[in-house]
């Protein structure tokens, strides 16, 4: 849900003052990603669509060469010189947009005089890209104030290596794509190897898309998502000893075999195996939603999350919470989490008529379980990143 643009407009002008010159406007949403967990970075296959919230950016282009930087959503302005090369700032959320400007700067695209306000109302933090958000509302709208003309698949890897390169954070494709890409009412079905992709029609009809936030803030850089590439990096390593691959997503359940054959270690075994078995759920969901066969899709989003509890490792007790008491009330149809874990937040399917109900016991006892008090939403599936004004 975009913020209104007057109100943008006015808080702009507050900050940054100079009434004459309009600024314009550019948003990109949040995304969630409805099966696919952790294959995007072993080259899988994943389901994620756009949602109607994310991050609105008001710039202007100044004559002086710094880049002023501000936020609605965190304290503290910060400006630096416009620069051929730049340095993140510790623990800062202008991280985010700054990799994306030195990724340009990169490229001899240099940035002009920036005057940048930034809002979002993605919760920080939820496992709903808000990083990815900010990045590709960013490239948008550095391509656009350039006239660099660069094609939106261009911008999604820069995206990237600004997440990879200048935050830190080894994520793979799927959310700056997804963001970049999204279109209103459907999910997108990409191979993350190649970046095929296509569009698939989300039609639920009177079921609806919950989504579930644990509230329990985890920062990805400091977690164990890297970690877990690195344990996917291990197995290719040790597979590719007896059958030469480069990720993990080109075996199928069918070669599950390999992995008793090739890895000893039992951790770096089941970190593989989710990966293989969860780009299979993946496909056989995809190809489920098509043939309007819901049930399969939920029963195939609980084994993604039981597969991401049991052998990835990476739900913890408010999201397994979440789920499995989710799971015994009625009309829930699917439910797991997404995201990286560790927190964040888990997507449900539930048939329409219960989900007033589903919010409100599973919100009491998920307090009572675990002391902390649940945010829902329900989402619409909206368009990806682009000038709004």
């Amino acid at each position: 849900m975009k913020a209104d643009i007057n109100y943008l407009k006015e808080e702009f002008f507050r900050k940054f003052g100079d009434r004459v010159k309009d600024p314009v406007i550019f948003y990109s949403p949040g995304r969630v990603n409805l099966i696919g967990e952790h294959t995007d970075y072993n080259g899988g296959f994943v389901f994620p669509c756009a949602l109607d919230f994310g991050t609105s950016l008001v710039a202007r282009k100044i004559e002086k060469p710094e880049i002023r930087l501000s936020s609605l959503n965190f304290p503290g302005d910060i400006v630096i010189p416009v620069n051929s090369v730049y340095t993140p700032l510790l623990g800062s959320w202008t991280n985010y947009p700054v990799g994306v400007i030195n990724e340009f700067a990169k490229k001899g695209i240099p940035a002009p005089g920036l005057e940048l306000l930034f809002y979002g109302d993605i919760p920080n933090g939820a496992g709903l890209s808000s990083s990815a958000s900010i990045e590709m509302v960013m490239a948008v709208a550095l391509n656009e104030l350039t006239a660099s003309r660069l094609e939106t698949m261009e911008l999604v890897k820069m995206g990237q290596k600004a997440e990879n390169h200048f935050v830190g954070m080894n994520c793979g494709i799927m959310d700056q794509f997804a963001v970049a890409f999204g279109r209103k009412d459907h999910a997108i079905n990409l191979n993350c190897d190649t970046l095929e992709y296509k569009y698939a029609p989300l039609q639920l009809g009177s079921r609806r898309l919950i989504i579930t936030n644990t509230n329990k803030r985890r920062g990805l850089t400091d977690s164990k998502y890297n970690e877990r590439r690195a344990e996917c990096e291990k197995a290719v390593e040790l597979i590719s000893s007896h059958r030469k691959i480069s990720n993990l997503s080109e075996l199928t359940v069918s070669d599950l075999w390999l992995l008793d054959k090739c890895i000893p270690d039992e951790v770096v075994r089941k970190r593989a195996k989710h990966v293989i078995t969860e780009n299979a759920r993946t496909l056989n969901a995809i190809t489920a939603l098509e043939k309007n066969d819901i049930k399969t899709f939920g029963r195939l989003m609980n084994e993604s999350h039981d597969s991401l509890c049991t052998d990835y490792e990476v739900t913890g007790v408010e999201l397994d919470t979440l789920v499995y008491e989710g799971r015994r009330l009625p009309g829930v149809i699917g439910t797991r989490m997404t995201g990286a874990g560790f927190g964040g937040c888990t997507v449900s399917v539930i048939e329409g008529e219960h989900a007033d109900a589903f919010i409100e016991k599973l919100g009491a006892v998920y307090t009572q379980k675990t002391g902390l008090t649940a945010d829902f939403y329900l989402p619409g599936i909206g368009d990806g990143a682009r000038r709004i004004s």
